[in-house]
């Protein structure tokens, strides 16, 4: 609840910072005496709409998506003492996070790698890899587990599409504004919309979407080292950094996956802003320093 309050106050506080901004410098009345009739108020809602309708749809989507695209085999009923084991830990996990029980899963890949995905605390998928069962041991892979449970009791999910939704929003925006200023204003096109104000507000779209990309991957890396440190807590602090660590010695940067990794890359300078992961070194330095 706390969080949903915290979106709409801060998309409140958005929209009077914009307000206050159009006043100060008259950019309203700047489009207006070149013969530009648009309405701030309705391109935001409208905006809002777009921006969050496809960062809404993604996690209602995001069990079905991650299942087909990573190949994810749901266990239902163990087969082995493997598949057996991951269930209890699965549970146990679950309860003490004082979440539902997440659908388990497996898909085949030999990296290292795991994932949380789910539109809600309660209808969750928790999924690993078969390398990550062959390369781990069993204290490791409990960590892993840990980590991917701490993301759903945090409720990243949710907040990361809450976040992404609101820059898609400003982002559609801006883009907009861009394309009518340069189709009314400086291509003097006075009837409707032409090209001008299209192609303008496509590439305005990828640069600002480019930009806007460093804020929620700050975001992102901000909540893996919550989720590490509910990983610690739930698995144990040593059993965390030794998960972390096997990764250290299982990949190199350029071997991990993207959006649905486990765990970071490693690298620094400009790509760093990029990255959806901390370095790992990061993440170790910072669980050791965890009292």
């Amino acid at each position: 609840m706390m969080r949903i309050v915290l979106f709409l106050a801060t998309n409140m506080a958005i929209m009077v910072v914009i307000s206050i901004v159009f006043s100060i410098f008259g950019f309203s009345g700047t489009l207006a005496a070149n013969g530009v009739d648009l309405d701030l108020n309705a391109l935001l809602v409208v905006s809002a709409v777009i921006g969050m309708s496809g960062s809404v749809i993604s996690l209602v989507i995001s069990k079905w998506s991650a299942k087909r695209s990573m190949g994810v085999q749901v266990i239902e009923n163990p087969q082995n003492q493997t598949e057996q084991w991951l269930i209890s830990i699965v549970e146990k996990q679950a309860k003490e996070a004082g979440i539902g029980m997440p659908e388990v899963g497996i898909f085949n890949t030999p990296e290292p790698n795991a994932f949380a995905t789910g539109m809600s605390k309660n209808n969750a998928l928790v999924a690993v890899s078969t390398g990550l069962l062959q390369a781990m041991s069993q204290d490791e892979v409990e960590a892993v587990v840990g980590h991917e449970i701490s993301h759903v009791a945090n409720g990243d999910m949710i907040t990361m599409a809450l976040m992404q939704g609101v820059v898609n929003t400003f982002v559609y925006f801006f883009a907009s504004i861009i394309g009518h200023f340069v189709d009314r204003v400086l291509l003097k096109n006075e009837e409707g919309h032409g090209m001008g104000y299209y192609i303008t507000q496509m590439v305005a779209q990828i640069a600002l979407s480019f930009l806007a990309s460093m804020l929620v991957m700050w975001f992102s890396r901000y909540r893996e080292f919550h989720a590490d440190s509910g990983g610690a807590s739930l698995a144990g602090k040593e059993k965390m950094i030794g998960a972390l660590r096997a990764l250290q010695r299982a990949h190199s940067p350029e071997d991990l996956p993207g959006q649905l990794a486990a765990f970071g890359i490693n690298g620094g300078g400009v790509k760093k802003l990029f990255m959806t992961h901390p370095p790992l070194e990061e993440r170790i330095a910072a669980l050791q320093n965890q009292r």
